[in-house]
């Protein structure tokens, strides 16, 4: 188990359609955060496409060229590991969270649950995901998953958390603002982080894209449920974290609670479980 691990959270405004120009933002932000010795990154929900892609999805044409950004972005990952939203292809198209490490896809998570209500319509486009990821880096284990995903209080986060022992879940969302949202997204994740005693840190876009308005407002909490960190609202940030990954497992021998669930004949989804190497570095913040 690695004791910290220096985190960030890149909340940036992606253009949808903008797939290069979407590239060479995360790619900034990825400088950026190497020069402050941050080992992992995460980027918003659909991060190259931009947040909702619609009707070019359709296009098949759109759907290679959005995979060569996220290529182009995983060779600008040496020394710092990020995740990326981007719509993967392989026998259908899915909303997906790149794993880029050391200059290439190291992992890809597929999202699990699709809303198709209010302002939602990604059951016309996607396909559901079927396993669940979590990367160890350099002895941390991280679980992955995508906005809707994390309103669920099972799977993944079961299986992330309790069978695969997860000390940090990191959700990439694009989650629109309407009255009240705020509130209600803090308590999820509050209770998410409480119930599996695990740090969870939440990236949102931010900007607009036709009627809908992204409010950022990115989150990291404890494994209490307790914020530590906080993105500005409705504003590009970079917000950055020492996580205490030992005080997730000192919080765990005082509950019993996992020790039991983890007996339980919970039907767990299938595990894929990637594990990545950073060279150690000195971290300094600039």
């Amino acid at each position: 188990m690695k004791s910290r691990l220096r985190l960030a959270l890149g909340q940036i405004n992606c253009t949808v359609g903008d797939l290069q120009g979407n590239a060479r933002k995360v790619i900034e932000v990825m400088r950026r955060a190497r020069q402050m010795g941050v080992e992992l990154i995460a980027f918003p929900e659909l991060t190259i496409p931009g947040y909702p892609p619609e009707d070019l999805l359709l296009n098949p044409g759109f759907i290679k060229d959005n995979l060569k950004a996220l290529d182009q972005v995983a060779r600008a990952t040496r020394g710092v590991t990020a995740i990326v939203g981007f719509v993967d292809m392989t026998d259908d198209i899915y909303n997906a969270a790149a794993v880029l490490h050391d200059g290439v896809v190291a992992g890809v998570y597929h999202k699990t649950y699709l809303p198709n209500y209010g302002v939602f319509d990604e059951n016309r486009y996607f396909q559901v995901g079927e396993e669940v990821l979590v990367i160890e880096l350099n002895g941390a284990v991280i679980g992955v998953s995508i906005c809707e995903d994390i309103w669920y209080p099972a799977d993944p986060m079961h299986t992330q958390c309790i069978q695969a022992g997860a000390e940090l879940v990191i959700n990439i969302s694009s989650s629109p603002y309407h009255r009240g949202k705020k509130d209600s997204r803090l308590r999820m994740l509050a209770t998410r982080a409480y119930d599996y005693s695990t740090v969870v840190a939440y990236v949102n876009m931010v900007g607009g894209q036709d009627e809908l308005v992204f409010d950022g407002g990115s989150l990291i909490l404890d494994q209490k449920g307790e914020i530590i960190a906080k993105a500005k609202e409705f504003e590009e940030d970079l917000l950055l974290v020492d996580a205490d990954l030992d005080a997730v497992f000192l919080e765990r021998l005082h509950d019993p609670r996992r020790r039991k669930e983890k007996l339980d004949s919970y039907p767990e989804r299938k595990l894929k479980r990637v594990v990545l190497k950073l060279p150690r570095k000195k971290q300094t913040r600039k």
